[in-house]
C-alpha cells in the first residue's frame, strides 16, 4: 500500500507540475518609448498587439518631459492601448515634470505611491520588484535609504525561488550613458537575496549581460541583466564595451519577451516588423536546488525537477536560515 501511495503521489506531482508549466506567464519589456515626433513607438505597439503578457514599461515613456499632454497625445495612442496590462517605472524624462506628476497621473495606482515609485507584485510563481532609479528625486537609492530599506524587507518577506527587478537607469551599460553607480546598493541587496534578473532602459539599445555582482565582477550565481531601451523613441550607437557584456545591438526597435517558468526563465528579443536582430536563451533560477529533497521520501525526491513550488521554497528558506545562523 505504501508503494501505491507513493506512486499516486508522484503521479499527482507530475500532473500538477505539467499544469504549472502550461501556465507560465510572459513578460514584455522595453523603455524609452513614445514621442509625438517619432514613429518607432507605433511599430513596437503594433508588435505588442500580437503578443500576450504583462508589459514592464522601463521608463522614459513620454518624451520629452513626461507631461500630462505628452502621455495623452504621444503615449496613449500607441503603448496606451495596453495600459491595462502595463506595470511601469519612471525614467528621468518623467521627472522633467515636477514630481513626475504626468506619469503618476496617467498610470494612477499601477505606478505605486507618487512619493516613492517603488512597489512589488507576484506574477505566476515569480516575485517582481519595480524600483525607482531617479535617486535624487526620492531621497537616494542607498542601502539605508527608504527604498533600500523597503527592498530588503520586501525580499525577506518573499520566499519565491525566482525574482525579477526592473527600473530605468542601468547599473551596467555599454551605451551612451554607461554604468550608473547610484543604483549599486539596490543591485547588492538583490544579489544577496538571490534575485535572478534586472531589466533597465535609459540607453537606446539592447544589451545582455552575464551574471555579475554589484561591482561588475563576473559571478556564476550573480544577477543577469538586460538593457532594453528599444521601445521606439530612437536608437543610439554604443560606446566602449564594458565588462561582462555578452550581446549588443542598436539596430532594431523591439521588446524583450520573458517566459517565467516556476524554476527557470527564457528570454527572446522580439524585433519589430522588418528587422531581423534577435537574441534568445534560458537559465535556471538561483533559488532552485537541484539535488536537495527537502526531507521528502526517495520516490518524491525523484520528481524534484517537476515539484517546483515545494522544492524551491524549502531550499531557499534553508539557505537563508544558514546565512542568519552564520
Amino acid at each position: 500500500m505504501k508503494r501505491i501511495g507513493s506512486a499516486l503521489a508522484l503521479l499527482a506531482a507530475v500532473l500538477w507540475a505539467h499544469t504549472a508549466l502550461a501556465a507560465s506567464p510572459k513578460v514584455l519589456a522595453a523603455g524609452d518609448v513614445a514621442g509625438c515626433d517619432s514613429s518607432g513607438d507605433s511599430a513596437t505597439a503594433t508588435l505588442l498587439d500580437g503578443l500576450p503578457g504583462t508589459i514592464l514599461a522601463l521608463g522614459d515613456l513620454a518624451y520629452s518631459n513626461g507631461t500630462s499632454s505628452e502621455f495623452r497625445d504621444c503615449y496613449a495612442p500607441t503603448w496606451g492601448r495596453h495600459k491595462a496590462r502595463t506595470r511601469p517605472v519612471p525614467g528621468n524624462h518623467e521627472y522633467n515634470t515636477g514630481g513626475a506628476a504626468g506619469y503618476y497621473g496617467y498610470f494612477g495606482a499601477a505606478a505605486g505611491d507618487p512619493a516613492k515609485g517603488w512597489y512589488s507584485f507576484e506574477l505566476g510563481s515569480w516575485h517582481v520588484v519595480a524600483l525607482n532609479s531617479n535617486c535624487d528625486d526620492i531621497g537616494g537609492c542607498g542601502r539605508s535609504s527608504a527604498q533600500g530599506l523597503w527592498l530588503e524587507q520586501d525580499l525577506d518577506a518573499h520566499a519565491n525561488s525566482c525574482t525579477l527587478a526592473f527600473w530605468h537607469h542601468p547599473r551596467f551599460s555599454s551605451g551612451d550613458h554607461g554604468n550608473d553607480t547610484a543604483v549599486r546598493d539596490l543591485w547588492a541587496i538583490l544579489d544577496e537575496h538571490e534575485a535572478d534578473l534586472v531589466l533597465a532602459g535609459h540607453d537606446h539599445d539592447y544589451e545582455r549581460f552575464a551574471a555579475q555582482d554589484a561591482d561588475g565582477r563576473a559571478k556564476a550565481n550573480g544577477v543577469r541583466s538586460f538593457v532594453v531601451g528599444t521601445g521606439g523613441r530612437s536608437l543610439r550607437p554604443f560606446g566602449s564595451t564594458v565588462a561582462n557584456s555578452q550581446v549588443r545591438s542598436s539596430s532594431s526597435y523591439g521588446v524583450l519577451e520573458l517566459t517565467l517558468d516556476p524554476t527557470a526563465y527564457a528570454w527572446r528579443f522580439r524585433p519589430v516588423a522588418g528587422s531581423s536582430f534577435t537574441d534568445s536563451g534560458s537559465a535556471t533560477c538561483l533559488g532552485v536546488v537541484q539535488t536537495q529533497g527537502c526531507g521528502m521520501g526517495p520516490e518524491l525526491a525523484l520528481a524534484l525537477p517537476l515539484l517546483f513550488a515545494l522544492r524551491t521554497r524549502c531550499s531557499r528558506r534553508s539557505r537563508r536560515t544558514r546565512k542568519a545562523a552564520a
